[in-house]
C-alpha cells in the first residue's frame, strides 16, 4: 500500500497496490499494521457501515462530537465517488481546509478520516457505494452536520445543477453557526497527535 498525507493533516489517502492476471486483480483493502505504522495509533473496528446512492447525490459533511469521536476508513466498493474531508477542529491551523479525492471500485483508494474532521461525498455514479469502517459504534445524539454547500468552505463539488440532498443535509448549519453554536470539536494541541487523531 502507498499512503499519503493529505492537505488536511491526519487525512491520510491509501493507495492499494493491484495483483493483476488475466482473471482480473486483487489487492489489499485494509492492512491495520500499515495504517499503525504511519498514525502511530490502532485503528479498532468497533462498526461497519455502508451506503448506496444515485449520481448527484451529495451526502455530508458530517461529523461526531468529541467525546466520543469516530474516525473512518472509507472506500468506494462500487461506482465511483468524489470523497471530500474538511477539518472541523476550532483553533486548528488548518481549520476549514478541505481535501478531495475521486474514490472508485476499479483502484480501491480509500480514505482514512481521523476524529475531529468531516467527511461527506458527491456520487459520481448510479451504483456508487461507499463503505465506511468506523472506530466507534453509532451513539444517538453525537452526530453533527456542516452545510455542503456553505460559501466559506467553497467545497470543489463541481457542480452544474442542484444536487440530491437529504432534509437534515440541506438544512444543516453553515461553519459560522456551527461554530458559534458550540457544537463543532476544538483543537486542543496536546492531545491530538502529529496526524491530527487523539493520542
Amino acid at each position: 500500500m502507498k499512503i499519503t498525507e493529505l492537505d488536511v493533516p491526519g487525512a491520510l489517502l491509501i493507495a492499494p497496490i493491484p495483483h493483476v492476471d488475466e482473471r482480473g486483480s486483487f489487492y489489499e483493502g485494509f492492512r491495520s499494521d500499515a495504517l499503525r505504522e504511519v498514525t502511530g495509533r490502532t485503528f479498532t473496528v468497533e462498526q461497519i457501515n455502508y451506503s448506496v446512492s444515485r449520481n448527484r447525490t451529495l451526502r455530508g459533511i458530517h461529523g461526531v462530537t468529541i467525546p466520543p469521536g469516530q474516525a473512518k476508513y472509507v472506500t468506494c466498493v462500487s461506482g465511483a465517488l468524489l470523497d471530500m474531508v474538511v477539518d472541523l477542529r476550532v483553533g486548528s491551523p488548518t481549520f476549514g481546509r478541505h481535501a478531495a479525492n475521486v474514490l472508485d471500485a476499479r483502484t480501491g483508494n480509500a480514505v482514512y478520516v481521523p476524529e475531529g474532521l468531516g467527511h461527506g461525498f458527491l456520487a459520481l455514479s448510479d451504483d456508487a457505494c461507499i463503505c465506511y469502517v468506523l472506530s466507534s459504534r453509532y451513539v444517538p445524539g453525537t452526530q453533527f452536520e456542516i452545510d455542503p454547500l456553505d460559501p466559506e468552505l467553497a467545497l470543489p463539488w463541481g457542480l452544474t445543477d442542484a444536487p440530491l440532498l437529504s432534509p437534515k443535509d440541506a438544512a444543516a448549519p453553515t461553519l459560522a453557526r456551527a461554530r458559534a453554536a458550540g457544537t463543532l470539536p476544538v483543537w486542543q494541541e496536546d492531545i491530538f497527535d502529529v496526524y491530527g487523531g487523539m493520542r
